[in-house]
């Protein structure tokens, strides 16, 4: 296990190398003056230029590159060019609205993809099994922004039982509560949906195998039969789907953070995009790159523990 650990962490430095060269040429060969923005449209040829040479835009792709790896091994991700703020700190303070949002997300996703994916399993070709079908072709299908705007229309404008949007509360009151409820379901529909589908192909492979067939002739309850028997075997690929999707959940929450006003690390991210403020989009992706690599980690060790068999040394 702990070579498992320590292997994780030299592909997580090597990834997160990887992926900020990435995003750094991306950046670099972006259209438009981070510079020219700064200075604003008042600003004279020589205030840009100033400003160019202060942030180094004038020095080579090279050297400004291996100057942001110098300074972010060090824990220096920059500054921001909208605000002078420390990238670090700004990441920070929002990254707690969109781990709420994700975890959240991912507990409607797992609840319903779970439940939807047992029924269809055990009533197969009956119409439970087609409506969670049809369910999950819809959750896929659906886009985040439209489905968000429907829910905000139905129950906030029109019923307002849930807030629009924001997410100022903790997490633990009633308000907070309320203001996860519409971005959550908004979020992890799409997951529930792929954990549905997997929980049901999952669960029609184990439950005709020969241990199960053993069990139910031997007078074993059928509660037992499908709780313990199946549905434990059943876990390997549905944690592996529900590990991916967390990951996703981490970096997808920008377009509902932008529906629903949430002042998150997804939000950040879109608005430093268009303001061409480099520091803190690298800043970003980097976070969601090391957190997408912890979660697998963390699922490749549960393994261990769901099926003993299983072995990473």
């Amino acid at each position: 296990m702990i070579g498992l650990v320590v292997r994780r962490f030299f592909q997580l430095a090597f990834l997160l190398l990887g992926i900020s060269f990435l995003v750094f040429a991306s950046m670099y060969i972006a259209p438009g003056d981070p510079a020219a923005i700064i200075g604003g449209p008042t600003a004279s040829e020589s205030d840009v230029e100033a400003i160019r040479d202060n942030l180094g835009l004038n020095d080579p792709f090279l050297v400004q590159y291996g100057r942001y790896v110098t300074n972010a091994v060090q824990g220096d991700l920059g500054y921001s060019y909208q605000t002078s703020q420390p990238v670090w700190d700004a990441i920070v303070v929002r990254f707690p609205n969109t781990l709420k949002l994700a975890i959240a997300s991912m507990i409607v996703a797992v609840v319903i993809g779970i439940i939807a994916g047992l029924v269809s399993a055990l009533r197969q070709n009956s119409l439970l099994d087609v409506s969670a079908t049809t369910f999950a072709l819809a959750g896929i299908s659906i886009p985040n922004f439209w489905l968000g705007a429907v829910l905000i229309l139905i129950f906030s404008v029109n019923l307002q039982w849930l807030p629009v949007g924001g997410m100022s509360s903790p997490w633990y009151t009633i308000d907070g509560i309320k203001e996860l409820i519409l971005p959550a379901i908004t979020l992890g529909t799409a997951s529930a949906a792929i954990i549905a589908r997997m929980a049901r192909s999952s669960m029609l492979e184990v439950i005709q195998a020969d241990y199960v067939r053993t069990a139910r002739a031997k007078g074993v309850k059928e509660s037992s039969v499908i709780w313990i028997h199946t549905l434990k075997n059943a876990m390997i690929p549905i944690i592996t789907v529900i590990g991916l999707n967390f990951g996703f959940l981490l970096g997808g929450t920008i377009i509902t953070e932008k529906v629903f006003a949430i002042n998150g690390v997804g939000r950040l991210m879109i608005d430093a995009i268009a303001a061409r403020d480099f520091p803190m989009v690298q800043g970003s992706v980097l976070l969601v790159a090391a957190l997408f690599v912890i979660v697998n980690l963390v699922v490749d060790i549960i393994y261990t523990y769901i099926d003993p068999r299983i072995s990473f040394d």
